[in-house]
């Protein structure tokens, strides 16, 4: 897992991403329509052939009986049809390796095969008696066989003269496309619109069963030639009366659809909305002035929300932090500029009033006063300057060395300056390190440091500088107070209490810190910044 500065308020507890979960309810979504589009699709089909296999057995019974009369009746070849087609040797032999087997399997197919008109008529045609004679005596199987299957049968003889049937018999039904294939000794089927007068369906359309018949159209094989074709016909079952007779499953499968759906909901309202929410009314009341709304989310969802919620309270935290410090830092400024402008006024007032009634020495010694506390002024409004660009610097991704900024300082011949590790890069540059060490150096001459060692080691990416004095040291009391603004115990002697605020500022904004560490003897610093 990819961690943050933000850590701190999310655990490492393994989330899905947003994207994540996003797509997956996407693909669930997309997939249930799918799914049921699929499910309605294949079904109809299923019944297509389903219909198309029953005829195909009822047909064959019709065709043993019909071949055995045919037989029987002694009709010549002559008489007879075409020959029946010779089957391929692999393929047949690969597909039904018993001869004595011929099973036929169902072959429409919804989705590539067309839907043709509704049957042509029958033509006018001339009935051979001999068959004719064979019609009567099956027309009265037939008719029994329709009442319980509800197909409907058509026996022909070898030209497609209906000759057994409810109607159109002694008319011919050879134009028909698939009793002309039948005719010429192999098996044929077809789907045909049941009304003329409505439109082709479309392919997918799921009412598609209910508009069309299915025919099957059987040769009858004697001696080797086409002795007649059996034509049967019948409507495939309603998909929409066939799932309620199965409405127990159907019902189920919509609890299962309907449950699916819910699942997603909770889902997305578990990881994504619900998180959104919460954090929504968390900056409504942040924003409010909530304090006690700075804390974590009750629950997250996602990693990209947790990392969300906690990058968001770190800001708030920060910003929080920040109003803090500037009500304080403004306290303090307005403490300090107070106390000079009012003996300013003070000093003013009394020159202006009674000016004309002071000695030349009084009078210099107000005006002196002025001077003194507006060079005070000018002092403090400089250092809040230099402290406002400390804080607000860029880092210039310059390096330098020790011995670069020590080279950029004038000489004070107050102080012995000793340098250790000169020669170790520093990731800031040599003016901004000029300046943080001429703080520290400053302060030291200022306490009574006749010393000051600086020395520099490097680890782990890091520079450690260490600079100690062997001046009065800092008292226990007053080493918590040090880098606070405007904290000096040499006010009297014109002390803004800046120096060292300047010199946290600037070590901040280039990744650095600085800390007062212990000393047997003066003041000791360690500085910590970025190895160049």
């Amino acid at each position: 897992m990819r961690l943050t500065a933000s850590s701190k308020w999310v655990g490492r507890k393994w989330r899905p991403r947003l994207a994540t979960v996003v797509v997956a309810i996407l693909i669930m979504v997309m997939a249930l329509p799918l799914v049921g589009l699929f499910f309605f699709r294949l079904y109809e089909n299923q019944l297509i052939r389903q219909t198309e296999a029953e005829l195909i057995a009822q047909g064959a019974a019709i065709a043993a009986i019909y071949a055995q009369d045919v037989r029987d009746a002694g009709i010549a070849a002559d008489k007879l049809g075409a020959p029946m087609p010779r089957p391929s040797g692999a393929s047949s032999r690969s597909v039904n390796p018993d001869p004595l087997y011929r099973p036929i399997e169902p072959k429409l197919d919804l989705a590539s095969d067309y839907v043709l008109p509704t049957r042509p008529a029958a033509m006018p045609a001339i009935v051979d008696p001999t068959f004719a004679a064979i019609g009567t005596r099956l027309s009265g199987i037939l008719d029994a066989t329709q009442k319980t299957t509800l197909a409907g049968f058509r026996l022909l003889d070898p030209r497609g003269v209906v000759i057994a049937g409810r109607g159109e018999v002694g008319q011919s039904l050879g134009a028909v496309e698939e009793v002309r294939v039948a005719l010429a000794g192999r098996y044929a089927s077809a789907l045909r619109l049941r009304i003329p007068d409505q439109p082709t369906p479309p392919l997918y359309s799921v009412s598609r069963g209910t508009k069309v018949r299915v025919f099957v159209a059987l040769p009858v094989a004697v001696d080797g030639k086409v002795s007649g074709v059996v034509y049967v016909s019948r409507t495939p079952n309603n998909i929409i009366k066939h799932l309620y007779g199965e409405r127990g499953k159907v019902t189920l499968a919509a609890i299962a659809i309907l449950v699916g759906t819910l699942l997603i909901g909770l889902v997305f309202l578990r990881t994504v909305s619900r998180p959104i929410y919460a954090l929504i009314d968390r900056t409504e009341r942040i924003a409010a002035g909530d304090r006690a709304a700075i804390r974590p989310l009750d629950h997250h969802g996602t990693r990209e929300m947790a990392e969300l919620s906690a990058a968001f309270l770190d800001m708030a935290e920060k910003l929080q932090a920040r109003s803090d410090s500037i009500q304080t830092f403004a306290t303090h400024v307005s403490h300090e500029l107070k106390s000079p402008l009012t003996a300013i006024q003070g000093a003013a007032e009394l020159l202006r009033d009674s000016g004309s009634a002071m000695d030349d020495t009084e009078r210099r010694r107000f005006s002196d006063n002025i001077v003194t506390d507006a060079g005070r002024l000018n002092l403090l409004v400089r250092r809040l300057l230099d402290l406002a660009r400390a804080e607000n610097l860029a880092p210039s991704g310059e390096s330098t060395s020790i011995g670069a900024a020590l080279a950029l300082l004038p000489v004070d011949n107050r102080l012995a300056v000793s340098v250790a590790g000169s020669e170790i890069g520093l990731r800031i540059s040599a003016e901004n390190a000029a300046i943080v060490l001429a703080n520290l150096i400053d302060n030291s001459a200022r306490h009574g440091a006749t010393a000051v060692s600086v020395s520099a080691t490097s680890a782990g990416g890091k520079a450690s500088i260490l600079v100690s004095d062997d001046g009065a040291g800092i008292s226990p009391s007053n080493r918590a107070h040090i880098f606070e603004p405007f904290f000096t115990t040499r006010r009297e002697q014109g002390g803004t209490g800046m120096g060292l605020g300047i010199v946290l500022a600037l070590l901040k904004a280039h990744d650095g810190m600085i800390a007062l560490v212990d000393s047997e003897r003066g003041t000791r610093f360690e500085i910590i910044l970025p190895v160049a």
